[in-house]
């Protein structure tokens, strides 16, 4: 579209199906840089992709022309296949259902992804659950926590 400009930036947290601890360190960077070539694929700037064995955070300029749950899908749908196809794990790889998407400005990129990339140093401090209502309240969403992900205390 002529004379359409815009500057979306999206995290996504997603879940590993169970909250398994299924993401494993030798393996984590080859996932991550294949997630980031999926968003790369689908047209869509990927700034930073890291996470703990059992979640993920993704950050993204998103254009204006992506659909969030859509690109969401293909990465869970893509990188579930990926896994399976490199045999990381037993059985079947899948992420959990649902995902959080937050919207952040342009003074705020540094910030957020050095928080992703440190998600080792956070998590030492704080549980995912902890880390991700926070995020909630502080995007002020109203949420049923019966339609949260699984925990796992």
């Amino acid at each position: 579209m002529p004379n359409t400009y815009s500057q979306i930036y999206i995290q996504i947290v997603f879940t590993v199906k169970g909250r398994q601890n299924l993401i494993s360190s030798k393996n984590k960077d080859e996932l991550n840089k294949y997630i980031s070539g999926i968003i790369t694929n689908k047209s869509q700037k990927s700034i930073i992709v890291n996470g703990m064995p059992d979640h993920i955070h993704i950050f993204v300029g998103l254009q204006l022309t992506m659909v969030i749950s859509d690109l969401v899908r293909d990465i869970k749908n893509n990188s579930s296949k990926f896994i399976n196809e490199q045999g990381w794990i037993n059985g079947k790889f899948s992420w959990q259902e649902g995902y959080g998407s937050f919207s952040y400005s342009h003074s705020q990129i540094e910030r957020v992804y050095n928080y992703i990339l440190n998600q080792q140093k956070h998590h030492q401090k704080r549980t995912f659950k902890e880390e991700y209502l926070k995020m909630l309240d502080n995007f002020k969403i109203e949420y049923d926590e019966k339609y949260l992900f699984e925990w796992i205390d």
